[in-house]
């Protein structure tokens, strides 16, 4: 497929040799079935099953080692995969669904979709791992329908698990079956959120349901449904080849093992980069060659477009992980970082900010569907030299008016760019409103 070659991928965290778990050791055909053996693939499916001659893991064993690995969800949210595993219970005589979501369409976001074009056995093997856990015996990835190279390269990782006797019926002489199945997206941000993505998979129009009942207790096909990201499912083989403990150590308490960051805008080296959580941005940036050209950072969003930017100053004492971001008025999210240097022009940021959720708006919610197109035109107006001082205090309310009032969380990620760039960047707003447009560029 003109994959190009990968060197295998090392990192460094406060002095201590780190080997990444997910990206380490790839190459141009490591998503072969064979070049993932040889990496020692399936060997945390093995051990569950007693493959090897060992006694196999419990349900219950298994579980337990993801709880005590305090892995959170790669996906945005956070939430602790061993506590959301634990929702669903094993023995219910029903129909269960697991369902893998790499629908990645936010804005700065690409690790999920390298998983899965250069490693997707991972995948496959975590989400086989989750299925024993909770009893399922059918499973779904749902990807981006823009990545379809990712989509073909997958399928045919399916077809190698499967006639390896590692996916289907009676998997490694067991008697657990799961059957595992691929399906493209089309491209919509709004089917990111899982109760969209449940609705297109059902083939219906991709917009969030109401909730509750949640997908736990009415998922897919109204069955009970478990949900994760791409990179959550990728972290499960180490962790029952290496146990819980071992993970949390690698990162910090609360945010256990790694984290792949993908990192793109204003740097020398863009791309994805798997470090310890807890690792400083400061060794972050360094690993991506740092602000390009010689620049000062400006700006960070820390977590995908949808998160609260942070300036260069503040950014550069915070650790990556979850609680850190928080603590400094953002999120984690999906891990992508955006970084800015000092030639960029806030205004103009947050205006191809706000007309991307104002595209990607499902229309289902009034807050959502009115709210973010008067943030772009507003925005755009200061832009080009047409707003006025009220203007910014609108922003502010009508980002206000949205935030926390729609079904998903789609509103929320439209105002929470508008407040932050507002709070931390406001003479640029005025500045703009005053010169009668953008001096940003004219003044470097």
């Amino acid at each position: 497929m003109g994959v190009p070659e990968i060197p295998p991928i090392e990192t460094c965290f406060h002095g201590r040799h780190i080997q990444p778990q997910i990206l380490a050791n790839l190459s141009r055909d490591s998503w072969n079935l064979d070049g993932y053996l040889k990496r020692g693939g399936y060997s945390a499916l093995k051990k569950i099953f007693g493959a090897n001659g060992e006694n196999p893991m419990s349900q219950q064993e298994v579980i337990a080692e993801v709880k005590a690995s305090a892995l959170r969800g790669r996906g945005g949210a956070g939430f602790p995969t061993g506590l959301k595993w634990g929702f669903m219970p094993s023995q219910l005589p029903v129909q269960k669904y697991l369902v893998c979501n790499s629908d990645e369409g936010e804005p700065g976001t690409f690790k999920d979709r390298d998983i899965l074009r250069y490693n997707p056995h991972i995948v496959i093997e975590g989400m086989t791992i989750a299925a024993y856990v909770m009893g399922i015996n059918c499973g779904y990835n749902y990807i981006h329908g823009e990545i379809w190279d990712v989509y073909e390269r997958f399928e045919e990782a399916l077809e190698q698990a499967k006639k390896a006797n590692l996916l289907g019926g009676k998997i490694l002489g067991s008697s657990f079956s799961f059957d595992l199945h691929a399906s493209p997206g089309y491209g919509a941000y709004i089917c990111g959120e899982e109760t969209a993505l449940l609705e297109s998979l059902e083939g219906k129009k991709g917009q969030p349901r109401f909730k509750p009942p949640f997908p736990a207790s009415f998922g897919l096909y109204g069955k009970p449904t478990t949900i994760n990201n791409t990179e959550t499912f990728a972290a499960v083989p180490w962790i029952i080849n290496n146990g819980g403990d071992a993970y949390l150590k690698v990162g910090k308490p609360n945010n256990g093992g790694t984290k792949i960051f993908s990192v793109s805008g204003d740097v020398e080296i863009p791309g994805n980069y798997e470090v310890p959580l807890g690792t400083p941005f400061s060794e972050l940036l360094k690993l991506a060659g740092g602000v390009r050209s010689g620049r000062s950072i400006k700006a960070v969003i820390p977590g995908g477009s949808s998160m609260p930017v942070i300036p260069g100053d503040v950014m550069m004492d915070i650790d990556m992980d979850y609680d850190s971001i928080a603590k400094a008025g953002s999120m984690l999210g999906s891990g992508a970082v955006i970084v800015m240097d000092d030639s960029r022009c806030m205004v103009r940021s947050l205006l191809r900010l706000s007309y991307f959720y104002y595209e990607e708006s499902c229309g289902q919610c009034t807050p959502c569907r009115e709210g973010t197109g008067w943030l772009w035109r507003m925005v755009r107006r200061i832009e080009y030299g047409e707003g006025n001082l009220e203007d910014i205090d609108k922003l502010n309310e009508i980002a206000d008016n949205i935030q926390g009032r729609t079904i998903c969380a789609l509103g929320d990620a439209a105002a929470m760019p508008v407040r932050a760039f507002i709070k931390h960047f406001k003479s640029e707003f005025v500045q703009h409103i005053e010169n009668k447009g953008c001096y940003f560029n004219d003044a470097q």
